[in-house]
């Protein structure tokens, strides 16, 4: 086995065993999940993404370390934006709080595997199509500038999705979460609940933003390994963080804005590649978009902890 393969085994190796550890462990069915315990588990997914930081560094080297830092980075905050729909999708469907790691932890493992067969076609159309990336690096562009002006009324609504509209169009469904169960039975017929469908609007919803950070990845790196596992330790992690900043999310007002800088940055740094490296050294690029990367999003939320937004008063502040 060379080094590649050896890191890949190390990979689902740590990947399995953090899974049991963490629900044999650190959760229990249809138990509420406190700030410490999301504390905890956020410390321990992110303990393990650093951790293979440093392996990949002794294996890999330090380009191809940072690399990975740079990527999970990246997904790390694209994850943080997320939140705030999960939020609206619990709601809108009433789900109860206890059944939030359950429905959470089934609907990030559905958008893994989705992660996996995207980031494949991604991979291989990049191989084949060389010229690809110049279209993903004007869609980043696009998606940064469309994000950094939207309208903050601009909620999504899960009722009115197309994936809801598509999923209720086919299955017959209920409006309730039949006490944990995802499949009910009614005058003898089959009905899927509300948790299931919740379940599958988190895994598309997931698949969504992977049209933005799976692109944003590979302008960082078209390493596969940097870009299979700075999604999946990013994806893996968004459970606790969920749990850890819910509450706290509505608060990050300009975290948006930062964010769609760095798509924005990366876009046009896959535009200007030809010219970059005909300037700049690849290993100082790596650099470059590390320091970029935190310092937008470190500055984004710092800024939005002491900035409010003009349109609210602060007697609306929200708790």
């Amino acid at each position: 086995m060379n080094t590649t393969q050896i890191t890949y085994l190390v990979f689902g190796i740590v990947v399995l065993l953090a899974l049991i550890f963490d629900l044999g462990l650190l959760s229990k069915k249809n138990k509420v999940i406190t700030i410490k315990a999301a504390l905890y588990q956020t410390f321990f997914w992110v303990g393990l993404a650093l951790g293979f930081f440093i392996y990949m560094w002794v294996q890999g080297g330090q380009v191809l370390a940072l690399q990975y830092l740079s990527a999970y980075l990246m997904e790390w905050s694209l994850s943080i934006d997320n939140i705030f729909v999960f939020i609206l999708i619990f709601t809108a469907f009433g789900i109860k709080e206890k059944y939030y790691g359950r429905v959470l932890l089934i609907g990030i493992l559905m958008a893994i595997v989705f992660r996996v067969l995207f980031i494949t076609a991604g991979v291989a159309l990049v191989e084949r199509f060389g010229w690809i990336l110049y279209i993903f690096g004007v869609f980043l562009v696009y998606t940064g500038y469309k994000m950094f002006v939207a309208d903050a009324d601009e909620e999504f609504r899960p009722h009115e999705s197309k994936l809801y509209l598509f999923l209720t169009k086919y299955l017959p469904v209920v409006a309730h979460d039949g006490q944990g169960q995802y499949i009910v039975k009614e005058d003898g017929k089959r009905f899927y609940t509300s948790l299931f469908l919740v379940i599958l609007l988190l895994a598309g919803i997931d698949l969504v933003f992977a049209l933005d950070s799976i692109p944003a990845v590979m302008g960082i790196s078209r390493n596969t390994l940097v870009i299979y596992t700075s999604n999946i330790f990013a994806v893996l992690g968004l459970r606790s963080l969920f749990f850890l900043l819910r509450g706290a999310v509505s608060k990050f007002d300009y975290l948006q804005q930062g964010i769609a800088i760095v798509l924005i940055f990366i876009g046009v740094k896959m535009l200007a590649e030809h010219w970059l490296n005909q300037w700049i050294d690849k290993n100082v690029q790596v650099f470059i978009s590390l320091g970029v990367i935190l310092l937008c999003i470190s500055g984004a939320i710092f800024y939005s902890m002491f900035m409010k937004k003009k349109e609210l008063p602060e007697d609306l502040d929200i708790e």
